[in-house]
């Protein structure tokens, strides 16, 4: 425990797609092993309020968190290696901070004052970066920032950071520094010239390095790291190798072995234990050492790009790793999904994953899909989206409601078994304004949710407009779609199930949001569980 909160900043060169997310969650979960109260938060520089209206291959999945916000996907990385809940105030982004001071110039805070970047704008970024810290709740808050040092709108940040410095005094931050440590295979040897030059960049904006952690894809000798040293004005002893790794989950182990926590803490002044990694280590033994296998489809219409289903795919590892069974994701295009190939695309299959999303491309495949696996009896979960796609399906295959719809994809249908929610209805700006966050469910006793749950009542992350359609319950009811799960308050229903079914079930949430390495999310765990049991029928 410390007397005020501790900052270490992590920042980046070269390219923004080094792994800081995973550098800065790793380095929390070494602190955290140690005692520390530990969060982590995100500044990004696009001037977007939130990722929310992005489309997904523009910036990967919108991460949701318990109190509604829209985030970076790196908040997912947070939150799994520390199993510790963010919320708004741990992702900020450009847009955020210039509303706020423009809402401020608006109520005449700043009256007879000119506003400008300097102070204004990094003074609200500083107020954004002690909010955590200011609670109470933690000892050490780890900021990583977004983009790469050197460019146009990373600049005010970066001021944001020095100005910090001064301000808290010697030993009260750190500043980490991420480069890239190319390996030229012609010449055979490694390349420092472009960490130099990023932390000649840094400094030109008034920002020492404290510590250099180095991508590289082969190991720094002695002399690189001395060299590396000498040239950027750190101690040979804060020069960090970060080797690729064959997961995500290695790198905690590997800073161990690097001694990233133990730089960090004398920087700061801090006591350095050795980490409690028994829990962490176990997963990664069950990780690696899967007694079975299984493979499910992922079908999606993002699937292109992994960082779109980024949590989901994090879950299946959470879950493999609860069962002892490696899970192998065959990706999907659900564009290219049709009755004439759907065999042979989900014929081998385990089990089938409808992911989520939002307009029609690529809709009538997710139902040929959905049909496909219902009427094969091979295990199935939809989510959000791939909940919906299950009830359209069994109306127009079951019901023979053969226009049966959601609103979203025909505005015009006469049977919208998935209706726009109420509070939807007069809602006119997009960003922000979904169902969002956690809401409880209340579960049937009867249910595959209930034997998953193990609970009455359950609280899941949301994120969408649409609903299940309740005119037309009683009718799924009774042909053997039961709706098993409720909003409490409102009615809405969250979870179906198909009782004759191996494992048939659909969940208007988004259950991969909260499944963590410490506690994999129970739904995904025993989906995996039927896929498993599934296949040794097969046999």
């Amino acid at each position: 425990m410390t007397t005020n909160p501790k900052y270490i900043f992590v920042t980046g060169g070269v390219s923004s797609s080094l792994g800081k997310g995973i550098i800065a969650a790793s380095l929390a979960k070494l602190l955290q092993a140690q005692g520390y109260r530990i969060t982590i938060q995100k500044l990004d520089p696009y001037i977007n309020i939130d990722p929310g209206t992005l489309n997904p291959y523009e910036h990967g999945e919108c991460y949701v968190t318990d109190d509604g916000a829209e985030t970076d996907l790196d908040l997912g990385h947070y939150e799994r290696f520390l199993n510790v809940a963010t919320s708004q105030a741990n992702n900020v982004t450009t847009g955020r901070i210039y509303q706020s001071v423009i809402d401020k110039e608006r109520r005449g805070e700043f009256l007879g004052k000119t506003v400008q970047v300097i102070p204004h704008i990094t003074d609200e970024i500083k107020r954004r970066i002690q909010i955590l810290g200011n609670s109470g709740d933690y000892d050490i808050v780890i900021t990583e920032i977004g983009g790469t040092v050197g460019d146009i709108e990373s600049l005010p940040y970066i001021e944001a950071v020095r100005q910090l410095e001064w301000d808290l005094g010697e030993h009260n931050t750190c500043v980490i520094h991420l480069t890239l440590v190319p390996y030229l295979s012609a010449a055979g040897e490694l390349k420092t010239k472009p960490t130099q030059h990023s932390v000649k960049t840094l400094m030109e904006s008034g920002v020492q390095a404290d510590i250099l952690v180095c991508r590289t894809e082969h190991p720094l000798n002695e002399g690189l790291k001395t060299k590396l040293a000498r040239f950027c004005n750190v101690k040979k002893e804060a020069v960090i190798e970060s080797i690729d790794a064959s997961t995500i989950y290695d790198v905690p182990n590997l800073m161990l072995d690097e001694g990233l926590d133990k730089v960090v803490l004398n920087q700061l002044q801090l006591k350095s234990d050795k980490p409690d990694l028994k829990n962490w280590n176990q997963f990664l033994k069950r990780h690696k050492n899967p007694k079975s296998e299984v493979t499910i489809g992922l079908i999606g219409k993002y699937v292109e790009l992994q960082d779109s289903y980024k949590s989901i795919l994090e879950a299946f590892i959470h879950a493999g790793a609860e069962n002892e069974v490696k899970v192998v994701v065959e990706p999907i295009h659900s564009e290219y999904l049709s009755e004439s190939n759907i065999e042979f695309k989900l014929g081998h299959l385990d089990g089938v994953l409808v992911a989520p999303g939002f307009g029609e491309r690529g809709i009538e495949g997710k139902i040929d899909a959905v049909r496909f696996v219902r009427e094969n009896n091979i295990p199935f979960l939809g989510i959000c989206l791939g909940m919906q796609m299950a009830v359209i399906e069994y109306a127009r295959n079951v019901l023979n409601i053969k226009d049966a719809n959601s609103l979203e994809m025909d505005g015009q249908t006469l049977n919208p078994v998935i209706n726009l929610m109420e509070s939807q209805k007069n809602v006119i700006n997009k960003g922000g304004t979904m169902r969002l966050g956690t809401w409880d469910c209340q579960l049937e006793k009867d249910s595959i949710a209930y034997k998953v749950y193990k609970t009455e009542t359950i609280t899941e992350r949301h994120r969408h407009r649409f609903e299940f359609n309740n005119d037309y319950k009683a009718q799924f009811e009774n042909s053997g779609l039961k709706p098993t799960g409720y909003n409490p308050d409102t009615g809405l229903v969250e979870i179906i199930e198909i009782p004759e079914n191996n494992w048939f079930v659909g969940v208007q949430y988004h259950p991969e949001y909260k499944s963590t390495v410490r506690n994999p999310h129970p739904l995904f765990v025993a989906f995996v569980a039927a896929a498993l049991k599934y296949k040794k029928k097969k046999k």
